[in-house]
């Protein structure tokens, strides 16, 4: 066994919905990994929907189920890169 050889790296991807008018947090309306997960990155650059890469966000909320509403605990990483997707799109507005 050649112990120098990397295990190929399985892309992961989580979806979220904030509506804060109608929910009392952020919930998960896509996840998927490998193929899936590319789909759901490609769907959201088509729909200048913002990506955001943390890894270890990520592997809490892909243990969620569709439609569940994020845990407490994520709570603040959720609400900053909420307030940053807020200032970008604000920023770019005409």
């Amino acid at each position: 066994m050649n112990k120098n050889k990397s295990l190929p790296v399985i892309k992961k991807a989580v979806a979220l919905r904030y509506d804060q008018e109608k929910e009392g947090a952020p919930r998960i309306i896509g996840k998927g990994a490998g193929h899936l997960a590319e789909k759901l990155i490609e769907l959201a650059r088509e729909h200048d929907i913002p990506i955001h890469e943390d890894s270890d966000l990520l592997e809490i909320l892909s243990r969620l189920d569709l439609n569940e509403e994020i845990p407490p605990e994520t709570y603040v990483i959720v609400a900053e890169i909420l307030a940053f997707v807020y200032r970008t799109n604000d920023s770019f507005k005409p």
